[in-house]
């Protein structure tokens, strides 16, 4: 049975704070990590620089390219805005790239799910060399994503069953993943080998897990009893301070 890894987004939490000091900010919580969005509008050897000081790790950050991944025309761009990303990651120490699709597109579905896959394709090769994990990620169209390509988990677990890397995963937003298709236990535990990485919220709001629907309680277990050792991404809007909001999810995940 392992022990849960949280990981703060310090986009979403702490962001009260000058961005250099929400590692201390989470350390001081007793986290063992962050993760954060975009990498190429940061300083990242700054923040790489006080979370070594602070004692934490970063978790993760997003794949930054100057097109879609959805897109079949633009493919070969979306590759070298992923190997850039994967080689910052390399450089700075993080293991885990989120990818995200795009947008739906108006040609045959098909296309667009042959392209997401194409491209992760083309480019796990490179992540495999580099020891970087790609997450990609489906998000929720009904309340906070209206148009984006990949929705479903199931639709995910697909494109990394055809690209068939060791590197190339599917990051769980078990927020987004509870709006747009539910089933959350039954789907995890069918797929955890296939998951490189979890976000965490509850519905409705998108605030921390404890304040709505989702019964995190039973879903940690869960995810502990099937001995997940990645990370799992605090991702919420915090309905109190940062500080105690995080206090309350560790208490959820037993850690």
């Amino acid at each position: 049975m392992a022990q849960l890894k949280l990981s703060v987004c310090i986009e979403m939490l702490f962001n009260q704070l000058d961005i250099l000091d929400r590692p201390a900010a989470v350390a001081e919580v007793g986290l063992p990590a962050l993760e954060f969005w975009g990498w190429k509008n940061k300083d990242v050897d700054a923040i790489k620089a006080r979370a070594d000081a602070a004692g934490v790790k970063i978790a993760g950050f997003c794949v930054v390219a100057d097109a879609p991944l959805v897109n079949p025309e633009t493919t070969t761009t979306w590759v070298e805005g992923a190997k850039e990303s994967i080689l910052e990651a390399k450089r700075v120490g993080v293991p885990t790239l989120i990818a995200t699709t795009g947008q739906e597109m108006e040609i045959p579905r098909q296309a667009q799910h042959d392209a997401v896959v194409a491209g992760l394709k083309a480019v796990a090769p490179f992540a495999e060399e580099q020891g970087i994990t790609l997450v990609l990620e489906p998000l929720n169209v009904l309340t906070d994503h209206k148009g984006y390509f990949l929705v479903t988990s199931d639709e995910g677990f697909a494109i990394v069953d055809e690209v068939a890397s060791p590197r190339v995963k599917l990051l769980f937003d078990i927020y987004h993943q509870q709006i747009s298709e539910g089933n959350l236990i039954v789907r995890i535990t069918s797929n955890i080998d296939k998951i490189g990485h979890f976000h965490v919220a509850d519905v409705p709001g998108r605030f921390e897990p404890g304040t709505g629907e989702i019964n995190y309680t039973n879903v940690f277990a869960r995810m502990s009893e099937l001995d997940y050792e990645g990370y799992v991404g605090l991702e919420f809007r915090p309905s109190t301070d940062p500080a105690t909001a995080l206090k309350q999810v560790k208490a959820i995940a037993g850690v």
